[in-house]
């Protein structure tokens, strides 16, 4: 499978700001973050990774993403953490595209590689350590989970990519297919973390509107995609938010494969008013 990597540096100063990151847009109802935009400059930092950067694509904000966030990570040789989320309501999914890392869950470890996916319940005792010669860079996405009371927390667990089939959407031929690496029916999951692919000419044939939040990143090729009323071309790099309701659909052309990795957040009752502010 191919993965789209960021690099980071800064565009020329020759260049045209209308350029790669011209393409950005920041709606009511959905954003686009082009590859360009995930330059050098807007890098952050985590307390207690040691060697690390992140450029962070989502975080629950007023107007933008409320349920999630997401950061693509890069960890150099010899970095890591030992104490990498002081949340203990936050899950997370971690999806690697480049290099390799060590991954410890409850003291067991787990080599990752590109195409290497793990989900981490909350609470888990989780560390991650970059011990090979390259950059280690993955997907980083983090919800705060939903408890239900007699709905037990689902259990940590680690896959790789080529281990998970796609599952063909009916009535496509297999040019629309996801891959699903929790089973839909596990009401446990608060949300799904999926890879959705299109061969060309491959299509969502209707304008999707549901009540799931969306973050979306592209891993490989380019499509035209709805986004509420516009039509945008998206490549392998660009990052795009929905809200609820945003109607959706996309077209992939050509000439290869287009791939992206989805954020939802499902089975749970919508909540009808704020959470009670902490004690």
């Amino acid at each position: 499978m191919s993965y789209w990597v960021p690099r980071g540096g800064l565009p020329a100063q020759a260049e045209l700001t209308t350029g790669q990151s011209g393409r950005a847009v920041f709606t009511e109802a959905y954003a686009v973050l082009p590859r360009g935009t995930m330059s050098d400059i807007v890098t952050s930092r985590l307390p207690h990774w040691d060697d690390t950067r992140l450029w962070v694509l989502a975080r629950p904000l007023s107007g933008f993403a409320e349920t999630f966030s997401w950061y693509v990570v890069e960890v150099a040789p010899g970095g890591g953490t030992e104490r990498p989320d002081d949340d203990p309501d936050a899950e997370s999914v971690l999806l690697v595209v480049d290099g390799e890392a060590l991954l410890t869950i409850d003291g067991a470890s787990h080599p990752l590689g590109a195409g290497s996916y793990a989900f981490l319940p909350p609470g888990a005792r989780w560390t991650l350590r970059n011990g090979g010669e390259a950059t280690a860079t993955f997907h980083w996405i983090r919800k705060a989970y939903e408890r239900v009371d007699g709905v037990e927390v689902p259990e940590a667990f680690v896959v790789h990519e080529d281990d998970v089939t796609a599952e063909p959407m009916p009535d496509t031929d297999g040019a629309w297919a996801t891959q699903r690496f929790v089973d839909p029916l596990d009401v446990r999951h608060d949300m799904h973390v999926n890879i959705v692919g299109f061969e060309p000419g491959g299509a969502i044939p209707f304008p999707e509107t549901h009540v799931m939040e969306h973050g979306l990143y592209v891993l490989e090729g380019k499509a035209v995609y709805l986004l509420n009323q516009d039509w945008v071309e998206v490549q392998e790099g660009d990052f795009m938010w929905l809200r609820a309701f945003c109607p959706q659909a996309c077209y992939a052309g050509g000439p290869g494969r287009f791939r992206y990795l989805l954020y939802k957040d499902v089975n749970r009752h919508p909540r009808l008013r704020p959470s009670s502010p902490a004690t």
